[in-house]
């Protein structure tokens, strides 16, 4: 474990026990239950599988490209897939901080907040997003001895079973067609990345440059984090707030440089929610009959939010970025294919030059214009 004057940056095993133990519980739901929920998530995921391959026609006929498994989990499960994740992805910048580690102030500041206490905030703020995931396509998945990954560790499909009961139930909604709605999501992910092999590697290209990127300073990054905490309690000096005032914990620590970097990440995230969102209302109404009741109440709710401490976490986690992603890439998406059809839509994935910038997801006619009539020309 990566560690700073010989104390653990953080304590993975502690974040996983400390989300477990903080975690909501989830629905009342019998074992009988359970087990059907699980069976259906199962053969919805089956099921999806062709439903997203066919109207996205990103696979050609004939291919099979490689198999990711298809996990239907419980909250637990998705803590340990993430911790897992995290610890992967985080590695070179943890490694790059040992590097620099020293008998300085900062390093004595780090080393008395400890692997410990960081262990203890990582697992509280995914006890925070453990009870609220529906599903999700873990693009960067080490396999371990409970959850396994593709052959290349590149990839696995989380269904995550109680929050999909507890948000069905929420809305009212009937539960088979919820359940193949939120497969179809999902699916898309799937589809993207199994479909696109450089997608996987441009996109961890970009998350690592991210990180390299990182001012690492101890001191410095320490000062960011409480302008950060600041902004978002409202805690700043009367006549400070300046452009940072609206800005996530994500936005706020980082350098000129990861800027650009985020802004192409943004751009990237934004597509492929926004493409999951089109793909699942497109499959819709020919799968599931009440798809328009469902996507209605489910708006509904990603809007209204909950308690002002939920609010406040969103901030912090950047989540409302997340909603914005998906309303912005979908109008991206679906403007993109009304102009030029799916297949001239489907152009995107050719290759990273011909993914949209930030501008372009907000100017779909200047992707068109990029990629379509260049290459007419």
């Amino acid at each position: 474990m990566t560690s700073i004057g010989g104390a653990g940056m953080v304590d993975w095993n502690l974040a996983v026990a400390t989300a477990t133990r903080l975690v909501r519980p989830g629905p009342e739901i019998s074992r009988e239950e359970a087990r059907e929920v699980v069976a259906e998530l199962r053969r919805h995921a089956k099921a999806a599988e062709e439903h997203v391959r066919s109207f996205t026609r990103m696979i050609p006929e004939g291919i099979e490209p490689e198999d990711t498994p298809v996990l239907v989990v419980d909250r637990t499960g998705w803590i340990k897939a993430n911790v897992a994740g995290f610890r992967e992805l985080l590695r070179p910048l943890l490694e790059k901080m040992e590097e620099r580690r020293g008998g300085g102030a900062g390093g004595a500041v780090l080393g008395a907040v400890g692997s410990k206490v960081t262990g203890v905030e990582v697992g509280m703020l995914l006890s925070f997003l453990a009870s609220r995931v529906l599903g999700q396509y873990e693009t960067f998945a080490p396999a371990t001895r409970d959850l396994p990954a593709s052959a290349d560790g590149g990839g696995r499909l989380l269904l995550v079973a109680p929050n999909i009961v507890h948000v069905e139930r929420e809305l009212d909604a009937d539960p088979h067609d919820f359940r193949l709605w939120v497969a179809l999501h999902e699916e898309t992910h799937r589809t993207q990345f199994t479909a696109v092999p450089w997608l996987r590697d441009h996109l961890q290209g970009e998350i690592q440059s991210f990180l390299d990127e990182t001012d690492v300073d101890p001191m410095t990054f320490l000062e960011r984090l409480r302008e950060a905490v600041q902004s978002l309690s409202g805690g700043r000096p009367e006549g400070e707030e300046g452009e940072d005032g609206g800005r996530s914990l994500v936005e706020l620590v980082q350098t000129p440089a990861q800027r650009e970097i985020l802004g192409r990440l943004t751009a990237v995230m934004s597509l492929l929610e926004g493409h999951a969102d089109y793909v699942m209302d497109g499959v819709g109404p020919e799968v599931v009959s009440s798809v328009a009741e469902i996507r209605e109440k489910f708006q509904q709710r990603r809007a209204r939010g909950a308690s002002r401490l939920d609010q406040a976490l969103r901030k912090l986690l950047g989540l409302d970025a997340k909603l914005r992603q998906y309303r912005d890439g979908e109008r991206f998406v679906r403007a993109v294919v009304d102009e030029v059809g799916m297949d001239g839509f489907n152009r995107v994935w050719t290759s990273p030059n011909t993914l949209p910038t930030k501008a372009e997801i907000a100017r779909p006619a200047d992707w068109i214009a990029r990629v379509h009539r260049k290459a007419e020309s």
